[in-house]
């Protein structure tokens, strides 16, 4: 009854709640970038993925799928964050997260930077370590930046694999690409057993046979699913802190996203959303499209 260009703008004009306790799924807004090392802005990402996402509709066309009919779900706005303490920061995100996950809902989240996903993975894998499947232009396992800083967008994963939360044997990286720091700067996440598929393999090897291995590789144990923006060309989303030229098509991501239908998604988030860089809110529309596909699957095996 009321057009999606109005009322109060929630992730997928969802009901908005102050708590997650009877839901299935919780969509909620990270709105924090305090590990961002060169172009800041992904802070400001959940308020314009909330934006465009009103453009999202009830019934995914391909599966059929309507999440909204046979899951709870709704948005439980965005977590206290700290912008000016980093660890502190940290700090809350997990706790808010943890908060989710106690009352039994997945969670699904829009950052903030990658940086984020740590404090999430704290809590979604604090009884086990999860599998990843990991859709990135980086890969995020660097050791420190600036000296001695070890949480930097740039250290997530190397971090959570450090302190157990991630099980590099099951985890897979997609998309990576560009100039890096130094000669073998990914050898350390190869000597864990972490799979990193290059972008020029993924073309030789197309999206169906990429993502095969990607779910043989997280199996059918829990798995969280990290989509950072910037895994797509710039072309088409402009708006982010570190763009790399030579990405995924948005119709290859959101074919891929498809694909996890059936995986154990135990927690997922999109990242890097940087609206100050955007282009006509076509990065926020990725951003929200990407959420979109990833609430139908979790949705659908939720059933």
């Amino acid at each position: 009854m009321v057009p999606r260009f109005a009322g109060i703008a929630s992730f997928m004009r969802l009901p908005v709640v102050a708590s997650p306790d009877g839901l299935d799924i919780a969509l909620f807004g990270i709105p924090w970038d305090g590990g961002t090392t060169n172009r800041a802005g992904a802070r400001h990402g959940p308020r314009e993925i909330r934006s465009q996402s009103t453009l999202m509709r009830r019934v995914h066309h391909v599966s059929g799928t309507e999440p909204f009919s046979i899951a709870r779900i709704a948005d439980i706005g965005d977590l206290a964050v700290n912008p000016i303490d980093l660890m502190d920061g940290l700090r809350l995100i997990e706790e808010g997260v943890a908060r989710i996950v106690k009352a039994g809902a997945i969670p699904l989240a829009a950052g903030g930077d990658h940086l984020t996903t740590l404090p999430v993975m704290r809590a979604v894998a604090k009884s086990r370590p999860v599998g990843m499947i990991h859709f990135d232009a980086h890969s995020d396992t660097n050791d420190r930046y600036f000296g001695d800083n070890l949480y930097t967008h740039g250290t997530p994963f190397r971090r959570a694999i450090e302190e157990g939360l991630l099980d590099p044997r099951r985890t897979v990286q997609i998309g990576i690409r560009g100039s890096i720091y130094e000669p073998g700067e990914h050898d350390w996440a190869r000597q864990q057993g972490l799979r990193i598929i290059y972008m020029e393999e993924f073309v030789r090897r197309g999206p169906e046979d990429v993502m095969a291995e990607a779910r043989s590789i997280v199996g059918s144990d829990a798995t969280y699913v990290s989509f950072d923006i910037d895994c797509l060309d710039p072309s088409m989303a402009p708006g982010t802190g570190t763009p790399e030229i030579g990405g995924f098509t948005t119709r290859e991501a959101q074919h891929m996203l498809r694909l996890l239908e059936g995986v154990n998604i135990v927690g997922a988030d999109v990242v890097e959303v940087a609206p100050p860089f955007d282009v006509g809110g076509m990065t926020a529309l990725a951003g929200a499209t990407m959420m979109f596909e990833l609430l139908t699957v979790i949705a659908a095996r939720r059933k």
